[in-house]
């Protein structure tokens, strides 16, 4: 089996891959990253569905670590669109250069640790062999897709798709019968362009979402110059916000103000969308009295958008407070389901019974499609890395581990599990804040821990089985303050069947969460276990 030594391994060439290998780089520690795709891109490589977009505006998600790239990349649009990022993606490789320590078609299978020699062994697909000091998982927090638990699922004669793999050669739907399984961010932005191609398409709902119209529009010059005239200024404010997204916050409740101005903010919100439209009042996320109105000015919106009374109310979330689950961003979404090719199958009336050879078998009846398309998520947060075979000290599993919900030390490593380090892992702001801000924040304190190890000598770094357990109970903690756990969504869990139900990003915000990991590195990395041990794996060649 071949063998290579170096420093450091990264899994993942998405954003948080490419930015960690340039800044391993620049520390002057050998790296290389490991990547199943062809390509870079990660999230933005494997969703390529139709009208796969970002709920991030453009002018925000983007790095922000070299001024000059910020100045000469342009986006087009408001909310970028896959193709856009990707290609963003491709120029960010291209301009450092990152590719030529990246390999390509390469899964990584298992991460075992040496600790006689404080070395770990990284095994592919391939049959390759990686010999390294520090383990990065870059494998992103959205990228492990699941297909629903149906029986039949391998009977179906026609063609299947799941929003999370989509055919790099895209798809044509014209003139054939789709059905569409799930509701959640990637099929609302899905179901208004394959609708627009399908002769007939059927969306089977189990939970409606709420969701809030984008407004995308081509990038507006005076605003992307404004963000261009002081870019660090606009950046250092939104590394410091709850989402770690500059938009404007109320600090006012829902509950101090008048119905007519609760309902103008609502409406000033709503006229200019995105997910800005949860800043609308400080505590919608945390009383469930102001969140009602709020979920209940959205409900009105969709019965006014939606022609057929009986749809609407389908369609109209109830049961968990707006956001709890991920709000969702779209462009005409409901007003689809008005086309007469559209039709609505409410799953909890009529629950999917069978998927068979010609379609799908519901209480109700048959529906026969051309093609079906699972729109059904992710094992979010901890998929990607239990579906490794990584193992700590004394052989312990990360799966085991991890058997009644994820335990780290803010995110970014386990107990147990030496120099293997998460970015935007469960515990982070990470899937509940602007990804790239996170991305950066977790790879610039990894850089500047790992500079610090070097300087003084320092070869190991292990988060305290104690500092773990409290920052597991804080992170519980600040969530049951929040109404967070009252919804059954992936933020818990409860997506997948079996999985612990156990919120997993950190609430706290990234603001709050950056000064605390600012703090722990001042106090010399409290709740890590440093130490000096074997050699560098390219030092000991």
């Amino acid at each position: 089996m071949p063998e290579t030594r170096i420093d450091a391994v990264i899994v993942g060439a998405g954003f948080a891959g490419m930015y960690m290998l340039h800044r391993l780089r620049g520390l002057g520690i050998p790296a290389v990253v490991l990547e199943q795709g062809e390509d870079v891109g990660g999230t933005w490589y494997w969703n390529r569905y139709p009208g796969a977009r970002c709920d991030v505006e453009s002018m925000q998600y983007s790095f922000s670590f070299l001024p000059e790239l910020q100045q000469e990349w342009s986006w087009s649009e408001r909310f970028a669109s896959q193709p856009e990022i990707l290609r963003y993606a491709a120029h960010v490789a291209e301009r450092l250069d990152l590719r030529r320590d990246i390999r390509f078609h390469t899964r990584v299978t298992r991460a075992a640790y040496d600790e006689a020699n404080a070395l770990w062994t990284v095994e592919t697909d391939g049959g390759d062999r990686y010999v390294a000091q520090y383990c990065v998982m870059a494998t992103g927090c959205l990228s492990t897709a699941r297909l629903p638990e149906i029986a039949g699922l391998e009977s179906f004669q026609g063609a299947t798709y799941h929003t999370g793999h989509w055919p790099h050669e895209g798809v044509d739907f014209s003139g054939k019968r789709v059905g569409v399984i799930g509701t959640g961010s990637s099929a609302i932005q899905a179901i208004p362009v394959i609708a627009r191609q399908a002769a007939q398409l059927t969306v089977f709902q189990r939970t409606p979402n709420f969701s809030i119209p984008s407004r995308n529009a081509p990038m507006d010059d005076d605003y992307e110059s404004w963000w261009k005239s002081d870019y660090a200024a606009h950046r250092a404010k939104a590394r410091m916000m709850r989402t770690g997204i500059l938009y404007g916050l109320n600090d006012k409740s829902a509950l101090e103000v008048t119905p007519e101005e609760r309902e103008a903010e609502y409406e000033a919100r709503w006229a200019r969308g995105g997910t800005a439209f949860m800043g609308a009042f400080s505590d919608l996320i945390t009383n469930r009295e102001a969140n009602d109105t709020a979920a209940e000015f959205v409900r009105r919106k969709i019965r006014g958008m939606v022609k057929d009374p009986k749809v609407a109310e389908i369609l109209a979330p109830k049961g968990y407070p707006i956001g709890t689950k991920r709000i969702c961003v779209d462009t005409e979404y409901f007003e689809t389901f008005n086309r007469p090719n559209v039709a609505l199958v409410d799953v909890r009336e009529a629950p999917i019974e069978a998927i068979i050879p010609r379609g799908v078998r519901t209480r109700s009846g048959e529906h026969e499609f051309d093609a079906l398309v699972f729109a059904t998520g992710f094992d979010a947060m901890t998929g990607a890395l239990t579906s490794i075979d990584i193992r700590g000290r004394d052989d312990l599993g990360l799966a085991e581990a991890w058997a009644e919900g994820p335990r780290t030390y803010l995110g970014l490593m386990a107990a147990g599990f030496p120099n293997l380090f998460m970015i935007t892992g469960p515990g982070s702001p990470s899937v509940l804040s602007n990804m790239i801000v996170s991305i950066e924040q977790h790879v610039d304190w990894l850089s500047d821990c790992l500079a610090h190890m070097r300087a003084r000598g320092l070869t190991t770094i292990e988060a305290t089985p104690e500092a773990q357990e409290a920052w597991v109970a804080h992170g519980s903690e600040v969530a049951e303050r929040t109404l967070y756990p009252q919804a059954a969504s992936w933020y818990m869990g409860a997506n997948v069947p079996g999985k612990p139900r156990v919120f997993m990003p950190y609430i706290g915000g990234v603001g709050t969460y950056r000064e605390k990991c600012a703090e722990i590195a001042a106090k010399g990395y409290e709740g890590f276990r440093l130490s000096a041990g074997a050699m560098p794996a390219a030092a000991a060649e």
